[in-house]
């Protein structure tokens, strides 16, 4: 029996290997779509999470396509949230709003770097425990804004 389709493309110096779109990048062999768990690592903890995924069936290895990486890092950063009870991005962002901050004033305010926020609203990263208590303490305890303003001048 021959191999999985490997064929062989003749480059302006040299032969290079082509492989089908849903072959195995170890063996070649047609993978299969799957969905199981997988695990992702956010703030140093690896969370394990369903997704979809291509398996070989041969020698097991996994591949990602890219929607399938954007939607495994998305619910493992919503799996940690929801572990350490978090607020969302959009409660973060509502926060900022109604004191009408800028994200790089918030950043400011909470001695961040300028693109901190941005990431946290956009669902990129997540908040440490910390930084959650002080959004929260922003959100529901008045005059923590004015507070936060002598200390950042």
């Amino acid at each position: 029996m021959t191999k999985p389709a490997r064929n062989t493309r003749l480059g302006a110096s040299r032969a290079t290997a082509v492989v089908a779109d849903d072959a195995c990048p170890s063996c070649g062999t047609t993978m299969k779509e799957t969905r199981g768990r997988l695990t992702y690592p956010v703030n140093g903890e690896d969370m394990k999470v369903a997704a979809s995924h291509l398996r070989c069936p041969k020698c097991g290895e996994v591949v990602l396509r890219l929607e399938d990486a954007r939607r495994l890092r998305a619910d493992a950063i919503g799996a940690y949230r929801k572990k350490y009870r978090l607020l969302s991005a959009d409660e973060i962002r509502a926060v900022r709003e109604h004191h009408g901050l800028t994200q790089a004033e918030l950043a400011k305010l909470l001695h961040l770097g300028l693109n901190t926020v941005s990431r946290w609203e956009a669902g990129r990263n997540v908040q440490t425990g910390a930084m959650d208590v002080l959004i929260r303490l922003l959100r529901d305890v008045p005059g923590t804004l004015g507070y936060l303003k002598t200390l950042a001048a």
